[in-house]
């Protein structure tokens, strides 16, 4: 069975609100075996709701629709979701008399908009909100001959929520068949997104029932596996079948076969040689820091780095020779091995981890163009360095020369 979301508010169209809502949701029904396939956000009009509410009802068939159940003049959902389905509404006295009651003992007169929230889909069954006002409604009916599924949630997420897993999921699980969806999540750094498509493509398309997707950002690169069959052993045998033969494909680009992030697998391979890393940073500017330290227990093998941008840090902190710089620039791979291994020597981390380039948009000159990056690793075998260029804005740069930092770390590791 497949599932659309509809989230209601005109906050959710700006830039400063978002529906957080539908991820939850989302998991909820996954687990149950129901795919999430359309997701919209509707504004508070009227008009607009209606055709969304009969634009999905004529494509899913499980309809949940989150917000616009308050009791002021924007909350349209009750009203457009009984226009779309060609029915009426009727005021319940039981929500009635709970609303006053809620009134009664908060001591403040009932306003009379709140009624608003007492009025329900002709059919439906009201869903107690233990947490507002606004009561939930499903409905189970028909639309252009054929059956629907429908529930409409409150929009806080601190109602929305319980009341889905106290009153949906429950009423989903009698009537959604066996169904059960496996992920699995693989992960591969500096690889373009291109090449590893010409690399997977020849092999997920021929699983036609394994949804692949590919998801690149500033170097990593993500391919999500969703199979749903009828039992979890199947939905995973399937989607482990085809992630063995994408791990095949990917050879070394790939870091992760389990969703772990770039992060998560150098402390693992620094744990594993029970070894410690130290990294002096310029032009990332302590990005390479923060992810390591983002990681719960970075510090059984993270010993620290430092932010070293002037020369003068570089030499005093991470004991980059003064001639070195003069000589080849700070912007070079030979001041970069000299971050390595000056700042491993400085901490007595077994590995350093050195980073210098230009991220712009000013400080570039014609031979060292912005985007350029030299990254160095070294330990007691000696010191590997790479140069590369970025291309994008200063954000752009940073994060790519971070992500490479981390997976030159990662293959010197292996």
């Amino acid at each position: 069975m497949k599932c659309e979301i509809i989230a209601v508010g005109s906050e959710m169209l700006t830039p400063f609100r978002q529906d957080t809502n539908s991820l939850y949701v989302t998991e909820k029904l996954n687990e149950l075996g129901v795919a999430v396939a359309f997701k919209t956000i509707v504004g508070d009009r009227r008009k607009d709701l209606v055709n969304a509410v009969r634009t999905a009802l004529g494509r899913v068939d499980i309809l949940i629709v989150m917000g616009g159940l308050g009791p002021t003049e924007d909350d349209l959902t009750r009203e457009a979701a009984a226009e779309a389905l060609s029915i009426t509404l009727r005021r319940d006295a039981t929500q009635v008399a709970a609303l006053h009651a809620r009134a009664a003992s908060w001591r403040i007169p009932m306003p009379q908009n709140n009624l608003k929230q007492a009025e329900v889909l002709q059919g439906a069954t009201l869903l107690p909100n233990l947490n507002g006002s606004a009561p939930g409604q499903w409905l189970d009916t028909t639309f252009e001959g054929y059956r629907k599924l429908i529930a409409l949630l409150p929009g806080p997420p601190h109602e929305c929520r319980p009341l889905f897993d106290a009153e949906c999921v429950p009423r989903l699980r009698e009537v959604v068949p066996a169904r059960s969806i496996a992920v699995r999540t693989l992960k591969a750094a500096m690889i373009p997104e291109s090449q590893a498509d010409k690399l997977l493509a020849p092999i997920y398309t021929t699983y036609a029932d394994v949804e692949t997707t590919l998801l690149a950002h500033a170097g990593d690169l993500q391919i999500t596996l969703i199979c749903s069959k009828p039992t979890a052993e199947a939905a995973q045998r399937r989607v482990d079948e085809l992630a063995e033969r994408v791990e095949e494909a990917l050879e070394d680009w790939l870091y992760s076969s389990q969703g772990d992030s770039l992060e998560q697998i150098v402390l693992y391979y620094l744990g594993l040689r029970q070894a410690t890393l130290a990294v002096a940073e310029s032009c990332t500017g302590g990005l390479i820091a923060e992810r390591i330290t983002s990681v719960p227990g970075a510090s059984r093998a993270f010993v620290g780095g430092v932010v070293v941008y002037t020369d003068a840090l570089k030499t005093s902190m991470a004991g980059v020779p003064e001639e070195l710089i003069a000589k080849h620039g700070a912007v070079s791979a030979e001041v970069a091995k000299a971050l390595a291994d000056g700042i491993r020597a400085r901490t007595g981390a077994v590995v350093g981890l050195g980073v210098t380039g230009i991220a712009g948009p000013t400080g570039a000159t014609e031979s060292k163009p912005v985007g350029l990056v030299h990254i160095a690793v070294s330990d007691a075998q000696g010191v590997d360095a790479m140069e590369r260029t970025f291309r994008g804005d200063r954000t752009r740069i940073r994060e790519w020369a971070a992500q490479q930092a981390l997976d030159l770390l990662r293959r010197r590791l292996m």
